[in-house]
């Protein structure tokens, strides 16, 4: 099965959060020739956004085209202060998530399922920086400050920046096992560290 995995993009996305997932995504199985994921952009309208740094990103579709994804990617950056207040953008990622198989949270990305309301009851976390501000966003939820990757089922959530690329290997290794998620890690050479749930880095949480 080929799962589909919508990127969400925003002005001031911060560009390892979702560079990271898509490179994860895009690579995996690409040793052996298979194709696991068919990774993709969305933003609210088929126009350029402008990611951290003005990276010009031309989003593959808007909202009201996207293909229903199996996996949404919600990264962070400093334009989730705003994207967070934008109805439009949160009631798209209630929506999405409700048939996904999982929702992915990197960074300040968290802010936004919180303020969409769909981290009520659960564990979380987000970048150091920002776990405060999560916190009075998600005043139900329980905020770790030291987890790098937290795993609720449907809604996984890493925290800052390069936390996302452990997040996703985590979901590739969830849906095709430790092994090939770690013939990606070493496909990417990335130093891939957490690996094994310790209940500390990475925290799988039941409801």
């Amino acid at each position: 099965m080929v799962r589909r995995v919508a990127i969400l993009m925003f002005d001031d996305v911060e560009i390892l959060d979702f560079a990271g997932p898509y490179e994860v995504f895009g690579v995996s199985g690409q040793h052996d020739g298979k194709s696991l994921f068919d990774v993709y952009t969305v933003a609210l309208e088929h126009k350029p956004v402008l990611a951290r740094n003005k990276l010009n990103i031309n989003p593959d579709y808007a909202f009201g085209s996207c293909p229903r994804p199996d996996i949404l990617v919600v990264p962070g950056g400093s334009g989730t202060r705003w994207e967070k207040h934008n109805e439009t953008v949160l009631e798209y990622i209630r929506q999405t998530a409700v048939p996904a198989e999982r929702v992915l949270s990197v960074c300040t990305g968290a802010l936004m399922l919180a303020r969409a309301g769909l981290l009520d009851g659960l564990q979380a976390t987000t970048h150091h920086g920002a776990l405060a501000e999560l916190r009075g966003d998600a005043p139900t939820a329980t905020v770790l400050d030291d987890a790098r990757v937290v795993d609720n089922g449907k809604f996984v959530l890493s925290a800052g920046i390069s936390a996302g690329i452990d997040a996703a290997l985590y979901l590739v290794a969830q849906f095709h096992g430790l092994e090939e998620a770690q013939a990606t890690a070493t496909e990417m050479e990335y130093d891939w560290r957490h690996q094994v749930v310790d209940g500390a880095s990475v925290v799988r949480y039941a409801a």
